[in-house]
């Protein structure tokens, strides 16, 4: 009688198909993951990369630029970082030594990181209600403007700032007037620079009006409204990245810094 053999259970082998099927899935989603990584790349960097790695994988190009590329489209040498933090350590150097030798020009500086803030007093450099730039404050800007051209390759922007006073103390100025005149006020002193400097692109000048909206003390006074009609110059450096989280809270921190003066203090 022939005897019958029972198919073998092989041992729980059946199972086998969940590990497959475990490596497969895990796999797919490195490999959804991967390409999620890949859509933020940028382009000529991630073929920069590749090549490196297999320069038979990518067609022959006109080179691109590379991470460690320090030149823009125009062949022109960009500053690194540190160049762009000596120049702007000189020139605050500069400006704080013209500043102590000229106390009667109320000009006030101070120095974060990667900007230059510059204050003037706006009556040295405007009558009041005028906007046309006094001989003094023409003075001034030609004292400083050898030093921001020397620092001129390693400029981001030169901000100049427009302030005014409030005529009276609890009445704010008419609007379309306070904005005019802080506008214009800035304007004339961005047109200045721009005409005298020899080497600043004139997209880097950029003019801000503030009006009275930004005040640094009371307007009670003579004094303290004299301190809140005020034109300022900001210079960032190039290649440093923007820190600035609150621009009105940096703003205030740099004025205190610079005239050692709490904002909106006691006369």
């Amino acid at each position: 009688m022939a005897s019958i053999k029972k198919k073998s259970s092989g041992g729980g082998g059946g199972s086998n198909w969940m590990d497959t099927y475990g490596d497969m899935v895990t796999l797919l989603l490195c490999f959804f993951v991967l390409l999620y990584s890949m859509s933020t790349i940028d382009t000529e960097k991630w073929k920069w990369i590749v090549n490196q790695l297999n320069p038979s994988t990518i067609e022959q190009e006109q080179p691109g630029p590379t991470p460690s590329d320090t030149s823009n489209k125009g062949g022109e040498e960009l500053p690194t970082t540190t160049d762009m933090e000596v120049a702007m350590d000189e020139l605050y150097d500069f400006l704080v030594n013209y500043a102590q030798n000229n106390p009667e020009n109320s000009v006030s500086v101070s120095q974060g990181d990667g900007y230059v803030f510059i204050s003037f007093d706006d009556t040295v450099f405007f009558d009041g209600n005028s906007s046309y730039i006094r001989e003094e404050g023409k003075v001034i800007l030609d004292s400083i403007i050898p030093a921001l051209d020397k620092v001129t390759p390693f400029v981001d922007e030169l901000k100049v700032l427009g302030h005014t006073a409030q005529q009276y103390a609890y009445e704010p100025n008419p609007i379309p007037n306070d904005r005019r005149l802080a506008s214009e006020r800035a304007t004339e002193v961005t047109i200045y620079l721009q005409q005298n400097l020899a080497d600043l692109e004139p997209g880097r000048l950029v003019v801000t009006s503030y009006g009275q909206w930004r005040p640094v003390a009371s307007n009670e006074t003579n004094e303290s409204r004299a301190k809140n009609r005020r034109v300022e110059l900001i210079i960032t450096g190039r290649e440093l990245e923007d820190k600035l989280q609150d621009n009105v809270a940096q703003y205030f921190t740099m004025y205190e810094t610079a005239t050692g003066q709490p904002v909106g203090g006691a006369e």
